[in-house]
């Protein structure tokens, strides 16, 4: 995801880093106890609540994001894109992009996909919708051209009307901050406009840091419980989406995705650190004390170039009609 200078600035009651520092709003999971993740587009989108992704950490991390996303799920969608009973579209190719931010889905499929193509960004928050708009490609892999509208809406009343028309649904890093119910219903929104969907960046509950620490195992579980709290599928979201997918008679491929941090992404990595680790003492504040310690020394080999982290992720191609070699 995406950024340039953030509208939503700090405020007092906001979390800070361990230790010292204060983490960029979004970057990781910590927020304000009681906050719902604004990407969730879920509470009607009520223009005095604060986003819950800030610019600055999703354009930190575009670069990133933009390296992780699996190219090979491209070859089933570029092959049912062009199947000569794909489902019969009037002029271009139209995408909605779920949970949009800034945009930098678009801007990493767009101009790899061939043909005028028209891109629908849904996010609640309007200031990310309008940087997206604005920042947009213009123009496919083939030249032809891309045009742009912006939806304020609510992925948890998403249906198949909602997606007529539409040629794909994609999304990135959206899954694990949906409960259950959410999920199941974006699938049966897909399967229902006959919609193949692409979606990115789901987060596998899996992080490997090297130097290995003896606290690496509790503060990753803790991390994930956090992913969980209230209902929400955290690094349960990709085994969720695609058993909600395939009921619906869908045909599901998965593929690695990781985060490759370190040494050539220090302030990512520092800012990722902070969030991880805000994010297991919030769910265990026990932990506080011994994890202060813990982010000082990761934050001091990061900063000597001897940290290199990888935060596993998956992505999913949901196809309606079955495919050969599908899974």
């Amino acid at each position: 995801m995406t950024d340039s200078a953030s509208k939503h600035p700090s405020t007092p009651d906001q979390p800070t880093g361990l230790p010292g520092e204060q983490v960029i709003d979004g970057a990781g999971p910590v927020t304000r106890p009681g906050e719902r993740p604004a990407v969730r587009l879920r509470e009607g989108g009520e223009a005095d609540e604060t986003p819950r992704y800030a610019p600055e950490w999703l354009e930190l991390r575009e670069t990133a994001d933009a390296a992780a996303r699996s190219t090979d799920l491209l070859t089933p969608l570029r092959a049912h894109l062009a199947a000569p009973d794909a489902p019969p579209r009037q002029g271009a190719l139209v995408v909605h992009d779920l949970g949009c931010g800034t945009g930098s889905m678009g801007r990493w499929l767009a101009p790899r996909l061939d043909g005028a193509q028209h891109w629908v960004l849904h996010d609640r928050d309007p200031y990310l919708l309008h940087f997206a708009a604005v920042a947009s490609p213009r123009t496919a892999a083939d030249g032809s051209r891309i045009t742009v509208e912006t939806r304020r809406g609510d992925v948890a009343r998403l249906t198949p009307d909602a997606l007529s028309g539409a040629s794909l649904v994609t999304a990135s890093a959206l899954l694990d901050v949906l409960t259950r119910e959410e999920v199941g219903i974006l699938a049966e929104a897909c399967v229902g406009a006959d919609c193949p969907a692409l979606l990115t960046l789901s987060v596998a509950g899996r992080v490997e840091l090297t130097p290995a620490h003896p606290l690496d195992a509790e503060i990753t579980e803790a991390f994930n419980a956090h992913q969980r709290r209230s209902g929400l599928l955290g690094p349960d979201a990709v085994t969720a989406a695609r058993e909600a997918f395939v009921l619906r008679g869908a045909t599901v491929e998965l593929r690695p995705s990781d985060w490759e941090l370190g040494p050539g992404k220090a302030a990512l990595t520092q800012q990722w650190l902070r969030g991880w680790v805000g994010a297991a003492v919030e769910q265990r504040p026990e932990l506080r004390e011994a994890a202060d310690r813990y982010l000082q020394e990761r934050l001091d080999a990061c900063a000597a170039g001897e940290l290199s982290v990888v935060v596993h992720h998956v992505d999913l191609f949901a196809l309606v009609r079955p495919t050969d070699g599908a899974s």
